[in-house]
């Protein structure tokens, strides 16, 4: 390994935890460079978690069940 790194490694594991997390969100920023992917995936999970969810009674989904194994 280069010392370079090694020493960059050493310094950056004795930053408290929530500067470590600050970086590693910024590395990982840093790498990902394909943002419109991310903005359609982020789209995508919007619209999604948008949608409307109809929820069955439970004695009606229990009741069909029992209908389709008679």
């Amino acid at each position: 390994m280069d010392t370079t790194f090694e020493t960059l490694e050493a310094e950056v594991l004795k930053l408290p935890s929530a500067q470590r997390a600050k970086l590693l969100d910024r590395v990982v920023a840093s790498l990902d460079a394909d943002a419109a992917r991310d903005a359609a995936w982020d789209d995508i999970a919007a619209r999604r978690e948008a949608e409307s969810v109809q929820f069955e009674p439970l004695e009606d989904v229990l009741a069909r069940l029992r209908d389709e194994r008679a």
